[in-house]
């Protein structure tokens, strides 16, 4: 089984598991390709086809063909899958859940013990069935859908999810966008929603 994992800082796991955050974006790195006498070559971003990415390397090979792109490129999660929300075993631990089949694994010398990047995916409690996939530019995301990817409505404002400091650290901001370009900064870097990268779009439905 697969998992996927959210920023805890910013409170997103628990947007997941209290069922406010049904949608995540993650990017997808510049594809380049190396030809011979041409160099290393940006592909042009075609689309998904049957959930597939597809690239363009006409201006290259001066032929009209669409290529499936390499597989590191390719969609982590499917239509349908049920991947495991990522947690930390200590994090169960203080949230009260007890389970027999991991307790094994919650003491302090376990690798998944503080870090859920090491969390066995079978162990989870929660999980979450992907239910659409899409492929758009990161700035093509709607005021809805910021809502969906976790930012939260404060009074007259849209706050950075999990940040309490209102209005400190720009952190309130006038739009859901503004907020969630925040958010995408923080989470992926200074400059990532500038750069507007492509990004597979994961929408889901909590079921555990």
């Amino acid at each position: 089984m697969k998992k996927i994992m959210f920023k805890d800082r910013y409170g997103l796991t628990k947007a997941v598991l209290n069922g406010t955050k049904t949608m995540t974006r993650r990017i997808i790195p510049e594809i380049r390709v190396y030809f011979w006498r041409s160099g290393r070559q940006k592909a042009n971003i075609v689309g998904l086809q049957s959930q597939v990415l597809m690239v363009d390397y006409s201006h290259v090979l001066g032929e009209n063909l669409i290529y499936c792109a390499d597989s590191k490129y390719q969609p982590k999660y499917y239509k349908g899958d049920e991947v495991a929300v990522a947690q930390s075993y200590s994090d169960l631990n203080e949230s009260g859940y007890v389970a027999p089949e991991w307790c094994e694994h919650s003491c302090e010398s376990s690798a998944g013990y503080k870090n859920k990047m090491f969390a066995k995916p079978s162990l989870m409690p929660h999980r979450i069935r992907i239910t659409n996939i899409k492929l758009e530019r990161l700035q093509d995301i709607s005021d809805e859908d910021c809502i969906r990817e976790g930012v939260e409505k404060w009074m007259d404002s849209y706050i950075v999810p999990g940040i309490m400091e209102y209005g400190k650290n720009n952190v309130c901001f006038d739009t859901p966008r503004e907020a969630f370009a925040n958010l995408i900064d923080r989470i992926s870097g200074k400059g990532t929603w500038e750069r507007n990268p492509y990004v597979f779009v994961y929408e889901f439905e909590l079921i555990k």
